[in-house]
């Protein structure tokens, strides 16, 4: 017999249900792994400053903001209603275009240090190009998720 999950698809979890349904799974490896981005990137020299700026928004936004979501989901604020089912799709939908665009942005930055400077800073941001794009590929699952139980309700 196949095991079931505590929330049904179509309804949006709260406390600590939000640790077994599918989507919701996502929002601590989201914090980890975009804080990690988040640290990375503030423990270089911070050069050229708008791209990076742009990363380093980014990283606080969506941390900041997931970490609201989950306080919000944890201690059951929202309703069940679709309006909280879209407003959680639209998030992790923006958040996964945020995340691929700082990305992108970090590897193009990353990969013109390739040549001269400081081997540790460029290590350092490759890793934070790595963490970016797997935090681009957590939201983007957490979104694809959300938007079929949003359908769902």
């Amino acid at each position: 017999m196949a095991a079931t999950s505590a929330q049904p698809m179509g309804s949006l979890p709260s406390g600590m249900g939000i640790c077994t349904t599918a989507p919701d799974i996502f929002y601590l490896p989201e914090l980890v792994f975009g804080g990690l981005v988040w640290i990375l990137v503030a423990s270089t020299h911070v050069d050229p400053p708008n791209p990076l700026g742009w990363v380093m928004f980014v990283s606080v936004f969506c941390f900041v903001m997931t970490f609201l979501w989950l306080i919000i989901f944890v201690s059951g604020c929202h309703k069940n209603g679709s309006g909280w089912a879209a407003a959680d799709y639209v998030y992790h939908g923006l958040a996964a275009i945020f995340y691929l665009s700082a990305g992108v942005a970090l590897a193009h930055i990353t990969f013109g240090k390739k040549t001269g400077g400081d081997m540790k800073i460029y290590k350092i941001d490759i890793a934070a190009v790595v963490f970016a794009f797997v935090t681009f590929l957590l939201y983007f699952m957490h979104a694809i998720m959300s938007s079929i139980r949003w359908k769902n309700f």
